[in-house]
């Protein structure tokens, strides 16, 4: 093998490794970045969808 590769069995136990390591958010927490990255969602599907409608109207109003 060329030099600094790895065998396969050994990348996955490292990875398992790190994986063990991972500090893992509680359910509460889980349930908090869910709730903020929905908001978030929303708020941008809102604010673009006024914006569109607002660019459409002045296009329409222009071309009139």
């Amino acid at each position: 093998m060329a030099d600094g590769t790895k065998s396969p069995v050994k990348f996955l136990r490292e990875v398992g490794r790190e994986m063990k390591r991972v500090t893992w958010p509680t359910r509460r927490e889980l349930t908090k970045y869910t709730i903020v990255v929905i908001i978030t969602i929303i708020f941008f599907v809102i604010f673009f969808a006024v914006v569109d409608l607002g660019l459409s109207e002045l296009v329409r109003i222009i071309l009139e």
